[in-house]
């Protein structure tokens, strides 16, 4: 079973390209959305991130926006995060792979932010990048609700540049040519790595 990484900066259309593939029939594990479940009521990282950031869990769950207010542009503090969440995700995912590999799958895509900045991808067999030209980036992020410039500039600092992404990518994904273009970018990198011409 292939493994392969999808990353992207924030506004460049990872999520959309995730689904895609998805699409296609192939599982995608999206480290995000584990984050997301990890800090819900009842999540294994509800009570060793409130031990760690006292104030920060609010009716059981760890509220995301007040701890992002102490780790941002504090990289310490976002170590110190990343100890505690990072081996919990990991422990979700081997369970991801356990139930790709019952159903026969014959790859699968982890969807990760910051594989690169975490030395994720290390672990894959091929990295596929989502990006998208700087303008367009910007428009879609600013678009969000509660999004600044200023707290854009924050998250991309923490981010590796996109053309750096780019450059060390086994396969870019351009968003920038419309969702029809993307789809058949995604198609283009499956038969790819099915006819076991990756990297």
């Amino acid at each position: 079973m292939r493994v392969i990484g999808l990353t992207g900066s924030i506004g460049m259309g990872k999520s959309t390209t995730a689904a895609m593939f998805r699409d296609l029939g192939i599982p995608v594990y999206d480290a995000d959305a584990a984050v997301h479940d990890l800090y819900d009521q009842g999540g294994a990282a509800v009570e060793p991130v409130g031990e760690a950031f006292p104030g920060v869990v609010k009716d059981g769950r760890v509220d995301r926006e007040e701890l992002r207010k102490r780790v941002l542009g504090q990289p310490d503090e976002l170590k110190r995060l990343n100890a505690i969440v990072h081996p919990l995700v990991g422990r979700d995912r081997v369970g991801f792979f356990k139930a790709a590999e019952e159903q026969g799958a014959d790859m699968v895509v982890l969807d990760v932010p910051l594989l690169y900045e975490t030395g994720g991808d290390a672990n894959v067999e091929a990295v596929v990048v989502v990006s998208a030209p700087p303008e367009m980036q910007r428009e879609r992020v600013l678009a969000r609700p509660g999004m600044t410039p200023e707290r854009l500039d924050a998250i991309l600092a923490q981010q590796m540049a996109d053309a750096e992404k780019r450059v060390r990518a086994h396969y870019v994904v351009d968003t920038g040519r419309g969702l029809e273009a993307a789809r058949e970018q995604v198609a283009a990198i499956v038969a790819d790595l099915r006819n076991a011409k990756a990297p």
